[in-house]
């Protein structure tokens, strides 16, 4: 689950009247105002503007979103409070990270809608109109309008935050065209005058009788049984470049004859223009963007890219001991198997190694005493008086109890992924990051994956970067989630510790299961 916690930031900013203010700008910038006031609402407290051109968003029939689909070419105008700019931004993010899982897990176009269906009812529900009698239409389109223009504002910052957020807005628009019926998709694009040029039975003859029958086999163009062509748009050929690479078109003195059938491709290519435009428009208003408020809250938005925030309530095991940590090896995520193999091959691991594992414990439930206790059996060849001399203050110093008494977290996957790296002899981190491609395949084996393809799908994903899905799925093969049991396919793993609650979790399910069918 994508949630932060902003509310402790803005804990001594807030009051019940607080308002937060977000003026987006199509064109030149953004503008963005905050106002703080009392409860007589006689003063402004801050504000920050960056001038831009000002647009509303056209309202058709009285209406403000006439449909679901949107091209989010008008920005919002109006004011939203702090609580619906967290909520709303990450809400979204949800959305969009479940398609990112499923995508990068090569998951059908079919499952793919499953997912997106369960997740947006979950957190950005979006109706079509003939259901307007039972949804709240216009709050669900105000809610996608103003979350879409958080985060492009959001991910404007970095080219690789650019592409990951046109990536997978365009694959989430392309999965509500797809779901939308054929009436309101009409509509919409008449509203965006997204008309082509359609050919007229006097073209469409002109043209069939100067495609050679080699042309007609490799592309798309089909030929009705009364000889004629199907219904087809012409329109310039770089415009389609997808249709173009698939063949699926037919190219004359610079034009694409394109069949109405490939729509959806002429669609998502504007679709795709018009946000690249936006995001690079966006990245350079950011730069002039500098505001107390509002630069944390977009901070920690772009920490949900990197992997969730852990916060209290990490273990779903009762009251664990130091004499029953090996009971849950099983449970483990390969990274922290990889490190307790070696404690208990070497009874040692280095500094970093110690505190990704200790503070693991820590998130499992393990009380400094009974984490203390671990380490001291752990540490079997280094006496009392050197554990306590060298040891022990580290331990304690994790768990809040020694220095500054910080309360540390248990480490996230991209923390592993991206902080400390490791030098020659240090084992911590994460394995699918740290190995190499031959001793991940080993330690694949070794784990017990045996089958090829799967070793090679991981062995593919950790090459691609793509480490935290790497992880996701050999924890689906390691527990027997196989691909076409869609209701055990779970989110992509971003935390140590969800790994293990995940795996306690499918455990007690199924002996349940197992009980019941006693």
């Amino acid at each position: 689950m994508v949630r932060s916690y902003l509310h402790s930031l803005y804990a001594d900013q807030q009051s019940k009247y607080a308002r937060l203010l977000i003026v987006f700008y199509a064109t030149k910038s953004y503008k963005i105002m905050f106002s703080n006031t009392d409860t007589n609402n006689k003063r402004t407290l801050s504000s920050s503007t960056i001038e831009g051109d000002r647009y509303e968003v056209k309202r058709h029939n009285g209406k403000k979103y006439p449909h679901l689909l949107n091209f989010y070419s008008v920005p919002p105008t109006e004011e939203i409070t702090i609580d619906e700019f967290e909520s709303f931004a990450f809400d979204r993010l949800q959305v969009l990270k479940t398609l990112e899982g499923a995508i990068l897990r090569n998951k059908s176009e079919e499952e793919v809608k499953k997912y997106l269906e369960e997740t947006s009812n979950k957190w950005l529900p979006l109706h079509s109109n003939e259901s307007g009698k039972v949804y709240p239409l216009q709050e669900e389109r105000r809610k996608d309008h103003i979350s879409h223009f958080i985060l492009r504002l959001a991910y404007s910052r970095t080219e690789d935050l650019r592409n990951w957020f046109l990536k997978y807005e365009c694959a989430l628009f392309k999965l509500r065209f797809l779901r939308e019926n054929p009436v309101e998709k009409l509509g919409f694009l008449n509203d965006e005058n997204m008309r082509w040029k359609s050919l007229n039975q006097a073209e469409k003859k002109l043209l069939n009788e100067k495609l050679t029958k080699d042309e007609l086999n490799t592309c798309s163009i089909f030929v009705t049984t009364d000889g004629e062509l199907c219904d087809l748009f012409e329109i310039d050929f770089e415009k389609v470049p997808d249709l173009v690479a698939r063949r699926v078109v037919y190219l004359r003195e610079g034009k694409a004859y394109v069949p109405v059938t490939q729509q959806l491709s002429l669609v998502m290519y504007e679709f795709r223009q018009r946000l690249t435009k936006a995001l690079e428009l966006a990245s350079k208003s950011f730069i002039t963007l500098r505001n107390e408020r509002i630069m944390p809250m977009l901070d920690e938005i772009i920490k949900q890219y990197d992997g969730r925030t852990q916060t209290v309530n990490y273990s779903i095991i009762s009251n664990p001991i130091a004499d029953n940590v090996h009971q849950l090896v099983d449970h483990f995520p390969l990274c922290m198997q990889h490190l307790y193999q070696n404690l208990c091959e070497n009874h040692h691991l280095k500094h970093y190694a110690r505190i990704q594992f200790n503070l693991f414990l820590k998130g499992i439930g393990l009380t400094v005493e009974e984490s203390l206790a671990f380490w001291k059996k752990s540490f079997s060849e280094i006496d009392e008086s050197k554990f306590q001399r060298d040891y022990a203050y580290n331990i304690r110093h994790n768990y809040g109890v020694e220095g500054k008494r910080q309360d540390y977290k248990p480490l996230n996957c991209m923390s592993l992924i991206t902080k400390h790296r490791p030098n020659s002899g240090e084992i911590h981190g994460c394995p699918f990051r740290e190995f190499s491609q031959p001793n991940l395949r080993t330690k694949l084996v070794q784990m017990g994956v045996r089958n090829e393809e799967h070793i090679r799908e991981i062995l593919n994903l950790a090459e691609e970067e793509h480490y935290q899905v790497a992880c996701t799925k050999y924890f689906e093969i390691t527990k027997g989630l196989l691909d076409k049991n869609n209701d055990n396919i779970i989110e992509t793993i971003e935390h140590p510790n969800e790994y293990l609650n995940a795996s306690v979790l499918l455990e007690k399910n199924r002996m349940k299961m197992n009980n019941k069918d006693k």
